[in-house]
């Protein structure tokens, strides 16, 4: 494979992780039923990736922003530009393993509830068993309050995309320096300078060999020497004149 279809490939494994990280975090991840006093009915808050895990579509924002950094960058900055990408991608990966658990669900269901009974059966959630529940979840069940894990698939979809956001980082901290890099007219200003005199160095050296090759001195001012070529051609003017006549 060669440098720049490298390069492409791992700017797209890195989107594809960032942007199902963010699409993931937007469903529902758990219910959680709050059993009120009769006759009341029991209450169900639904919870998204989003609420439970916050930092996963932060870092997701920050992996977009690192591949931009990548595309941008040469050399040293864009290796550490991949030491980043891949840290944010750990990082994603880390918060959905410590965060997503029942506790978490219930607290997070209570302060969107924002009422002292959800509050109450959010701190009473410690004694806990489990059991099955439908659509391919499973029901933890509290005291008074039960946390449905729901967003299983969404889950793993963070998991996966945080992977591939970490590889992506990986393979640009290894392999970046050898990637292409932007166009020189997309450099800043001193830059494009520096490109230009770089331009012109190559340009006059060239003209240096070509004037070589022809016996001619290059260090020669083009001007001195058309003056000392006068005379000599005003000499060869006269005795062409002279012969004519």
């Amino acid at each position: 494979m060669t440098a720049k279809r490298e390069y492409g490939l791992v700017l797209l494994i890195g989107a594809v992780g960032a942007v199902a990280v963010l699409l993931a975090v937007r469903q529902q991840w758990a219910r959680a039923v709050f059993t009120q006093p009769k006759p009341l009915p029991p209450q169900v808050v639904n919870v998204s990736g989003s609420d439970l895990v916050p930092l996963a579509g932060a870092l997701a924002i920050a992996a977009l922003a690192c591949l931009a950094a990548v595309i941008a960058t040469k050399g040293v900055l864009r290796r550490i530009a991949g030491v980043l990408l891949a840290l944010f991608g750990a990082g994603t990966g880390a918060a959905i393993m410590t965060s997503v658990t029942t506790a978490t669900v219930l607290s997070v269901a209570a302060s969107k509830v924002a009422s002292p009974e959800s509050a109450a059966i959010s701190g009473a959630a410690g004694s806990t068993t489990s059991g099955s529940g439908g659509s391919g979840g499973f029901v933890v069940s509290g005291s008074v309050g039960q946390a449905v894990m729901t967003g299983t698939p969404w889950h793993v979809a963070v998991l996966l995309g945080a992977l591939l956001i970490f590889v992506a980082g990986l393979a640009t901290a290894l392999r970046g320096p050898d990637w292409p890099v932007m166009s020189a007219r997309y450099d800043a200003p001193g830059a494009q300078d520096a490109h230009k005199q770089e331009r012109s160095r190559a340009l006059d050296a060239a003209t240096m060999w070509e004037s070589l090759n022809g016996g001619e001195d290059p260090t020669d001012d083009p001007a001195q020497v058309s003056a000392a070529d006068q005379p000599a051609r005003q000499a060869t003017d006269s005795a062409g004149d002279a012969r004519a006549q």
